[in-house]
């Protein structure tokens, strides 16, 4: 009788898509979002003159821009 082996079964290495995030990825992405809104609440209630009078409007893209930023990193979240 001829002996036949199992195959061997490779341990394979998960990917770093497969990781948990960070522990510093959670606060930045609210952070970030908290930070977008709070931007955009100071420009209204300053009534344009905060955060950067320079800027006029734009500071409500500059907001939402930051608030983007945090609102992306929801897609990577774990």
């Amino acid at each position: 009788m001829a002996k036949t082996k199992a195959p061997k079964v490779r341990a394979t290495k998960s990917s770093d898509s497969d990781a948990p995030n960070p522990a510093w990825f959670k606060p930045v992405m609210f952070g970030f979002m908290l930070l977008g809104l709070a931007w955009i609440i100071v420009f209204y209630i300053s009534q344009a003159t905060l955060p950067v009078a320079a800027l006029g409007q734009w500071n409500i893209l500059v907001g939402f821009g930051i608030a983007f930023i945090g609102f992306l990193m929801t897609t990577r979240w774990r």
